[in-house]
C-alpha cells in the first residue's frame, strides 16, 4: 500500500471495533499512534447478506470505513473487536483478520463474569494512561461508573439509564409529556421551571449532576489521589453542566472519547 507516494508496511496498521449499545466505534492505529476514530451505524440486521463473509469481507469492510478515513485500509488490515451486543457480533465472526477480545484477557483483578467488556477496557485504558486508582464514568447510553484501585483491582461500579434514555423514556412512557433530544439543552435550565419542557431537563439534569457528584465524592473518600476520567457521546455535554454546576468536581474530570481503543491498544501485541 502507498500513501504520498510511500509504501506502508501493514503490520504497522491495526483497526480497532468497539460494537456499542448504539453505533459501531472505530479506531486506527497507524505507527502505534491513534490517528482516526469514527462512528458509523450498526450493521442490518435479519439478513444473511448482512455478515461480514469470508470471500468478501476485505471488500465489504472496506467499503464500510474507508470514507470515514484518512487512507485506504491495506487488504489485510488486523481487526481487533469488542463488543456489547452479540447480534452485531455474530457478523463478524467469519472475517478473516479478525480477533476478539474476552473479558479474562484484561488484566484487571475481581472482575465478575457479567461485566461489561466496554467498562472492563475503558477503566484498564484510563489506568495505563492517566494512572491508577481510576475512576471512569461513561455517559453513553446508559451512564456508568467503573473504578479501579492502584493496583489494578476493580473496585466496582454503578449503571443507570443514560441522558438520552431518560428524556426518551419520559417521552415515550407518558401520555402528555414531550419527547426532548439531549442535543436541544445547550445550557442548564432553571432548577424550578415553569413550563413542562424546561421542567423535563431540570428534573433529568440536576438529579444526575447531583448523582454522579455523590459518586465522584464517595469514591474520592477511598482514593483521594485517583483521577477521575469520563468518556461517551454525552460526556463533553456533562461535563461542561458539572463545571457549572459544581466547578472544583467538573475542572478534576479527564474527558477523553478514547478510553476504550487505549484499552485495546495495550492488549494488543502488534502495537508498540
Amino acid at each position: 500500500m502507498e500513501q504520498n507516494g510511500k509504501s506502508q508496511p501493514t503490520d504497522n496498521f491495526l483497526l480497532t471495533l468497539m460494537i456499542g449499545n448504539s453505533r459501531l466505534h472505530w479506531g486506527l492505529f497507524i505507527n502505534g499512534k491513534l490517528d482516526q476514530t469514527s462512528n458509523t451505524e450498526h450493521l442490518p440486521t435479519g439478513s444473511q447478506k448482512s455478515k461480514v463473509k469470508n470471500q468478501k469481507s476485505e471488500i465489504e469492510l472496506q467499503s464500510l470505513i474507508s470514507p470515514h478515513l484518512p487512507i485506504s485500509p491495506p487488504p489485510d488490515l488486523p481487526l481487533l473487536i469488542a463488543s456489547v451486543v452479540p447480534e452485531q457480533t455474530a457478523k463478524w465472526q467469519n472475517y478473516p483478520n479478525a480477533e476478539f477480545i474476552t473479558l479474562d484477557q484484561i488484566p484487571l483483578t475481581r472482575m465478575y463474569s457479567t461485566l461489561g467488556i466496554d467498562r472492563a477496557l475503558a477503566v484498564f485504558g484510563a489506568g495505563k494512561n492517566y494512572g491508577f486508582p481510576i475512576l471512569v464514568i461513561d455517559a453513553g447510553t446508559a451512564l456508568t461508573f467503573t473504578g479501579a484501585d492502584a493496583n489494578q483491582n476493580l473496585i466496582g461500579g454503578a449503571i443507570l439509564p443514560g441522558l438520552g434514555l431518560q428524556f426518551t423514556s419520559l417521552g415515550q412512557k407518558t401520555g402528555q409529556l414531550p419527547l426532548l433530544k439531549v442535543r436541544e439543552v445547550q445550557e442548564l435550565p432553571p432548577r424550578f421551571a415553569l413550563d413542562t419542557k424546561s421542567a423535563i431537563e431540570s428534573g433529568i439534569i440536576y438529579t444526575l449532576l447531583a448523582g454522579i457528584k455523590d459518586f465522584i465524592d464517595d469514591w474520592l473518600l477511598s482514593f483521594p489521589d485517583s483521577q477521575i476520567a469520563m468518556t461517551g457521546g454525552d460526556s463533553e455535554l456533562l461535563g461542561s453542566y458539572l463545571k457549572q454546576q459544581f466547578t472544583e468536581i467538573g475542572e478534576q474530570i479527564i474527558l477523553d472519547q478514547n478510553l476504550i481503543f487505549w484499552g485495546m491498544k495495550e492488549l494488543n501485541r502488534r502495537v508498540c
